[in-house]
């Protein structure tokens, strides 16, 4: 075959590649390979192209049910007729489910695909596993390997066939950038841009505001817990189709000491300045928001959901909460903002453990599998 070898990166959205995965695009251009990317343009698309990727729009729609899904299989197809991958590496559930079918189809190379957390697993509804698992048992056969992040998601995987170390691998995320997130003596400046004084407690939630982040369980724990602990601030930071309505229950329910920060780009600066994360989602795959608290040394309040206990060790790192146990959230976070040596602890010992989730860490083990696939 002449010229460069080709791998292409597929996701729904390009948000999701430029968040998660130029550096493993850049780890595959750096050993030769001509990488593209594709997915619906939403944005992000250049911060890829600014990589010197090649990009292409596909426009998927990331409910399986939406008519636009037609339009990307067509663009999708084209894409495959007119280019040939070794490798195609596919996230999220869509992309990765036309992807596999149509990468067999047109006799694409290998075809691998990331599973940031299966939309079934413990307690989700019953169409998710009508809709989602009956898909996966499908593209099982078109999957050269599969990759997953969390112990449930390994359980359902061998459920489905897949064989560890054959066609079945165990990563540890996406990778964070530990001395990225530990600053140690790195000036506070988002206390005085919040004209907050040094002895006032900040919890921070990093998070696309929808209905699965659950902010709003957050926001009813913590009228009760600033009720109790009057130097305890809730910072919110990201947007999403929430925040109009998570703004007006603060504001019609007089909710104290919650600051909506916004989208960030310094996310790392906040949570130095941050004492405590906290993340009360529904469901999770492994959520970096997490992975970055703990490199930064802070002690976590989660809910236990899976991809939340892979991280969160109770009692030793942060404590988990059941989902709408307004109670328990209330207690964990008061016993962290009025116990400074415990907030340390924990902080210390989330920071030893997330360093086998380093990006170097899991740079490693993704080169590894890329060349199982590759050579």
């Amino acid at each position: 075959m002449k010229g460069k070898r080709k791998v292409l990166f597929l996701a729904t959205v390009y948000s999701h590649l430029a968040a998660f995965h130029l550096p493993f695009m850049r780890l595959l251009e750096e050993k030769g390979y001509e990488v593209h990317a594709a997915g619906s343009f939403d944005g992000r698309e250049g911060d890829v192209a600014g990589e010197g990727f090649k990009c292409w729009d596909i426009p998927f729609a990331r409910s399986p049910y939406s008519q636009r899904n037609f339009r990307a299989w067509k663009k999708l197809k084209e894409l495959f007729l007119n280019n040939y991958y070794d490798l195609i590496h596919m996230h999220t559930p869509v992309a990765a489910f036309l992807g596999r079918y149509l990468g067999r189809k047109t006799k694409q190379g290998k075809l691998l695909y990331t599973a940031h957390g299966f939309h079934f697993f413990k307690g989700a509804p019953w169409r998710n596993w009508l809709v989602y698992y009956s898909a996966e048992r499908i593209a099982a056969r078109w999957t050269d390997g599969l990759i997953v992040m969390n112990e449930e998601d390994l359980k359902n995987a061998r459920r489905l066939g897949f064989k560890d170390g054959e066609n079945l691998f165990y990563v540890h995320g996406v990778g964070v950038e530990l001395e990225r997130y530990f600053r140690p003596g790195e000036k506070d400046t988002l206390r005085p841009e919040l004209g907050l004084g040094p002895d006032e407690v900040l919890v921070s939630c990093v998070g696309e505001f929808n209905p699965n982040k659950n902010q709003t369980f957050l926001l009813q724990g913590w009228k009760e817990v600033a009720a109790r602990c009057g130097n305890a601030h809730l910072l919110l930071i990201g947007t999403g189709e929430l925040a109009s309505n998570l703004k007006e229950k603060v504001k019609q329910e007089k909710i104290p000491r919650v600051h909506f920060l916004g989208f960030r780009r310094d996310v790392p600066q906040i949570l130095q300045s941050t004492n405590i994360a906290v993340l009360t989602s529904k469901h999770e795959g492994l959520p970096r928001c997490i992975m970055e608290a703990m490199a930064a040394g802070k002690a976590v309040v989660a809910s236990d959901v899976r991809g939340n206990r892979d991280l969160v060790e109770d009692g030793n790192s942060g404590f988990l909460v059941k989902l709408g146990d307004e109670k328990a959230l209330f207690q964990a976070l008061v016993k962290l903002i009025e116990d400074k040596a415990l907030r340390q602890k924990m902080g210390a010992a989330g920071r030893e453990k997330i360093k086998a989730y380093s990006l170097e860490q899991v740079l490693g083990e993704m080169e590894r599998i890329y060349m199982l696939f590759l050579e």
